[in-house]
């Protein structure tokens, strides 16, 4: 947990401050049965009012300072709580956003989003009571054990036993709980899992009319966290009436004592009203001290968690040192396969890429084409670093993208991901992702470019239109369009086109490709396709099977010298090829 440190450095101070203020009501308290105790044996025994009057507005001057000082420590500890939950949720949210893809694979999205709020929420409570009960309680049970040992040595050999016990419950108290803790945090991260997959699968759902099924998942992993979150909350509530037995049979103890020496002249009644007050305190402080346990488990096991999101490796925007620039020639967009394989970091031993070279030149279209699993996605997603090879070299601009600072490289590239992505916001911010500054011009020109320019026209709203929620209120074709017209509002040197033509038709995906022979001159662009006709105009083809290059070429030469090729094309088009 050295993550931690940081918050301490910088809030230790005013964290001290509220110690300080807690530590000073805390003493108010402990005077006053001591107080209590004098009036009693001196002004009401011997019926003195100016005594009484005396001490109880000392008393009350004592409590007013005890008011103050609570206050002061209620107002620090709620700024610095709700300040140090608010930096670590945006540290832990900035951490997720720099993760690479081989470390978002490992992590579940549902349990993400548990440790961003429920575990951040825990380790601030846990922190917001660290300075306000939490460290009063000791302070009032080791000043009362004092308190009361000065006050009468003889009655404080119960104490001697009382505390021991209370610390043995408490310590096996968290032994007991840490384990629990955790299955709980885990039941919730899969309680959020499944209404998460509901919620982005339920036109499926619907389609299916599964939800029944649906009903029936979710109360299942519903039963498993209400079973586990009863289970250790019955393990843990059984120390607290533990602990109040514990400490009620020491104030039986200390009343039949008291009541003795009390006969014999040996001891005072003010002396047992005090002794009985401070053992109060005592069981009071107790039994906060074995709440501040059972929230310091859950903290624990939450901090645990966020640690292990922050101990993941970040792709560091500063990785590499070499900033993106153009190749000697002064052209930008080349981009050089050299001998690369990739496998995924749960299977290592499977390579989905295997020694792949090829060349692609500024100002080409390459067409990447193969069967359902040969590794073309897997292989384009190389070129930006959201994967490392793990064999070979990928350069652009003749630089090893290994060396290249993250954020230049992505600068140079523009990617359509195979699903489409779009944002709750309006069509002109979801186009603007592209380049944040681009005008009103660019932005209608790129959607013109990707044929989206007719239907965005069309509404009512033109291009204020908002969004729904990943894009519900728009068809799968245009949904791509406005995909494809967010990268090109960038102007990139090299342009990806992950099958992300798949939604529209014939003749609109022509339009597109004939305009942007004319809007990209200069353009790197790869095309991966599962439908033949998207790359057959390609000035190169680069066919992959099971992860290798099986053939490249010019649709002409492929169909002389591929035979995957040739399947492909018999599949699609229907013709005998010779």
């Amino acid at each position: 947990m050295g993550y931690l440190r940081k918050y301490a450095s910088k809030y230790g101070g005013r964290f001290l401050l509220a110690v300080l203020f807690v530590t000073m009501e805390a003493l108010a308290d402990l005077l006053l049965p001591t107080i209590m105790s004098q009036i009693i044996d001196v002004g009401i025994v011997q019926q003195r009012t100016d005594y009484v009057l005396k001490m109880g507005s000392l008393m009350l001057l004592i409590t007013a300072g005890s008011a103050v000082m609570a206050s002061g420590r209620n107002f620090i500890s709620s700024i610095v709580s709700q300040r140090f939950g608010n930096e670590l949720r945006a540290d832990l949210y900035r951490k997720i956003l720099s993760l690479p893809f081989e470390s978002m694979d490992k992590l579940d999205r549902a349990s993400l989003v548990t440790r961003l709020t429920n575990d951040v929420t825990q380790v601030q409570n846990f922190a917001n009571g660290l300075m306000r009960i939490f460290v009063k309680s000791p302070i009032i049970c080791i000043g009362s054990l004092i308190m009361a040992t000065r006050l009468n040595p003889h009655l404080a050999t119960v104490l001697a036993i009382v505390v021991p016990v209370v610390a043995i419950l408490i310590a096996f108290n968290m032994k007991v709980g840490f384990p629990r803790f955790l299955k709980v945090q885990a039941a919730l991260d899969q309680l959020n899992r499944v209404t998460r997959e509901y919620l982005s699968g339920v036109r499926v759902v619907k389609a299916f009319n599964r939800f029944d099924y649906e009903v029936q998942k979710f109360a299942g992993y519903n039963e498993e966290f209400r079973s586990r979150s009863v289970n250790s909350m019955r393990v843990m509530n059984v120390f607290s009436p533990a602990i109040m037995l514990t400490v009620n049979f020491g104030i039986i103890a200390i009343l039949w004592m008291g009541a003795l020496r009390l006969d014999s002249g040996q001891m005072q009644v003010g002396h047992i009203v005090a002794f009985i007050n401070y053992m109060t305190q005592i069981l009071f402080s107790l039994m906060v001290i074995s709440m501040v346990f059972t929230m310091f488990v859950r903290a624990r096991a939450s901090a645990g968690r966020i640690g292990e999101v922050f101990a993941q490796h970040a792709s560091d925007r500063t990785e590499g040192s070499v900033q993106a620039s153009s190749s000697e020639d002064g052209t930008r967009g080349r981009i050089d396969f050299q001998n690369v394989s990739f496998a995924y970091a749960d299977s290592p031993e499977s390579p989905v890429v295997r020694n792949v070279s090829f060349t692609c030149l500024p100002g080409q279209t390459i067409g990447l084409i193969g069967s359902t699993g040969s590794g073309k996605s897997s292989l384009i997603s190389l070129i930006p670093r959201f994967y490392k090879a793990s064999e070979g070299r990928i350069l652009v601009d003749g630089v090893d993208v290994a060396q290249m600072d993250t954020g230049s490289l992505r600068d140079k590239i523009a990617v359509v991901p195979q699903k489409t992505i779009l944002f709750t916001g309006t069509v002109t911010e979801n186009i603007r992702w592209g380049k944040e500054d681009a005008t009103e011009a660019e932005i209608r020109q790129a959607a013109e470019i990707a044929e989206a320019h007719p239907f965005i026209a069309s509404s009512s709203e033109g291009y204020q239109t908002r969004i729904g929620q990943g894009g519900v209120n728009f068809s799968g074709g245009q949904k791509q369009r406005l995909s494809i017209a967010r990268a090109l509002v960038r102007k990139p040197d090299i342009l990806i086109l992950d099958d992300c033509t798949s939604a529209l038709d014939a003749t609109t995906e022509v339009r597109i490709k004939s305009a942007l022979k004319t809007y990209a001159k200069g353009l790197t662009c790869i095309m991966i396709a599962q439908r033949i006709t998207s790359v057959i105009d390609a000035d190169k083809i680069i066919v992959l099977d099971q992860g290798q290059v099986v053939g490249m070429g010019t649709h002409e030469e492929l169909l002389k010298a591929c035979t995957v090729y040739k399947e492909i094309y018999r599949s699609q088009i229907g013709r005998e090829v010779s």
